[in-house]
């Protein structure tokens, strides 16, 4: 059963082949035997799960059923979801229950998919690789020795281990793209708005978006459905309408121009992986579309660029961590401020206490005009090159990581080579864009994954693009081994 799609799972499910129960079941069992490799999930909700089960077996029974009614997912650990742990993969959090569910959760609910359990994640979404979760780190189910990517690495390598149907994660500079990448299935980063931000612990507020993490864009696209759409809790979601995305998965790719940037294909790309990348847009070439070559001179400013607006954000939203309220409290505080001090340096962890400290300094007194104006007016630049491609081309193509996976432990004494590893990822969030990563050709046995942007809100048009490929290629049907 693992090894089916969405709407293969639905198909048996309403004409009683198995139960949902029967199906949650084998995922919980799955999960308890393979996941201890992989350290996917920080909490598996077991009971609750087979609850739901049971209660979607009826609706499917009454013929009251939805396309994801019944199936088992995963929640990254970053969505509040009520009555469970809700850590963003922190000690901070540890012991916080949430008392309400975020609107992708609400909305996941709705639609009748049952959570198995939260994914763990890079702690408050800030990693590259899965390693900074006060859980431990997650394992990339292709190479144990290698990591899944980050922040949504968990989501990431539950997916490709078929220890849930698909998952839910979010994107600040990649989170979702480049982890989908390392581990071999299909995530999208949705336009910015596009899906409500309410319930999901924030990191970097004009950057984060949640979106589906699954095998194939067949599958994203049932995903997304569900999620997307303005919510009167977030005033930052957009009024759009939500298009049928499956509706237009099949539509014709001739004619579609195709953006390749050269700052995409340059020294710093892996050789094997542009191989990887090539042989995909030959693909594209047979089904009609065409190749263009384009340019994004701000390429290179993008990932500075990030690493002043994140932190930035990322010290004002995580001030509220201060031991007070709610989160991690320090035994016996002496006074406010030892309080304060003491709750948040147990608390938090070294990458996330990195990154409060460069984003204060950025917007203290004096230093303000020099880097987070700067920063933010380097970030108009970056979208404006991404404007003037699309005056040429439909989609833009390129890598989502300059190389395959890389070892555990193997940049974590470095930090700047880390965040390099989100290169062509980051832009992307600076402009507000949709992209997502799709398998292409593995290289020795490792997943590599294709970045494909596309205009405002035109997540219909990437996951058209995406589907055909998938189509007319098995790159994304792939298992790793042990867990087929």
């Amino acid at each position: 059963m693992h090894n089916k799609s969405i709407s293969e799972l639905a198909a048996g499910l309403r004409a009683g082949e198995f139960s949902s129960v029967e199906l949650v079941q084998h995922y919980l069992e799955r999960i308890s035997s393979l996941d201890p490799q992989l350290n996917s999930y920080i909490s598996v909700c077991n009971e609750t799960a087979l609850e739901q089960a049971a209660h979607a077996d009826q609706q499917i029974a009454a013929g009251d059923a939805n396309p994801l009614t019944g199936l088992p997912i995963a929640q990254k650990d970053i969505f509040c979801t009520k009555g469970v742990k809700t850590s963003c993969g922190s000690h901070m959090l540890d012991k916080f229950i949430s008392p309400y569910d975020a609107t992708v959760v609400a909305r996941m609910k709705q639609a009748g998919a049952i959570t198995l359990g939260k994914a763990n994640m890079d702690e408050f979404a800030m990693g590259s690789s899965n390693e900074t979760s006060w859980y431990g780190p997650v394992k990339n189910p292709w190479d144990l020795e290698k990591v899944p990517g980050g922040s949504s690495g968990g989501s990431a390598a539950a997916v490709a281990a078929r220890l849930c149907v698909a998952a839910t994660g979010t994107d600040t500079g990649g989170s979702i793209r480049q982890p989908a990448a390392f581990c071999g299935i299909t995530g999208m980063k949705p336009t910015y708005g596009r899906v409500s931000r309410y319930g999901m612990i924030a990191f970097a507020s004009s950057l984060d978006q949640g979106g589906p993490m699954t095998r194939s864009a067949e599958d994203a696209a049932i995903l997304l459905q569900a999620m997307a759409g303005v919510d009167p809790h977030d005033s930052t979601s957009v009024d759009e309408p939500v298009p049928n995305y499956s509706a237009t998965l099949n539509d014709d790719l001739s004619g579609l121009k195709i953006g390749l940037p050269k700052e995409y294909f340059d020294s710093g790309l892996d050789d094997q992986v542009a191989k990887s990348i090539e042989e995909a847009i030959e693909e594209y070439k047979k089904l009609g579309a065409e190749v263009v070559d384009v340019s994004l001179p701000n390429t290179g400013l993008a990932v500075p660029t990030y690493y002043v607006v994140a932190p930035a954000e990322c010290s004002s939203n995580l001030a509220r961590f201060d031991g007070v309220r709610y989160g991690h409290r320090c035994e016996d505080p002496q006074d406010l401020e030892d309080l304060y001090k003491r709750s948040r340096s147990e608390g938090f962890g070294a990458e996330v206490k990195r990154r409060i400290m460069i984003g204060t300094y950025a917007l203290s007194a004096g230093y303000y005009d020099a880097y987070y104006l700067k920063a933010q007016q380097i970030r108009h630049l970056i979208s404006d090159d991404f404007k003037q491609a699309f005056e040429q081309v439909d989609v833009i193509m390129g890598p989502t990581t300059p190389t395959t996976a890389f070892g555990i432990g193997e940049k974590a004494d470095d930090p700047v080579t880390m965040y390099l590893s989100d290169i062509y990822t980051i832009a992307v969030n600076l402009a507000g864009l949709p992209g997502m990563s799709i398998p292409v050709r593995p290289v020795d046995g490792r997943p590599v994954g294709l970045q494909i942007i596309g205009n405002y809100f035109a997540e219909a048009r990437l996951l058209n693009v995406a589907h055909r490929l998938q189509q007319t290629t098995d790159w994304h049907q792939s298992a790793p081994g042990g867990f087929e």
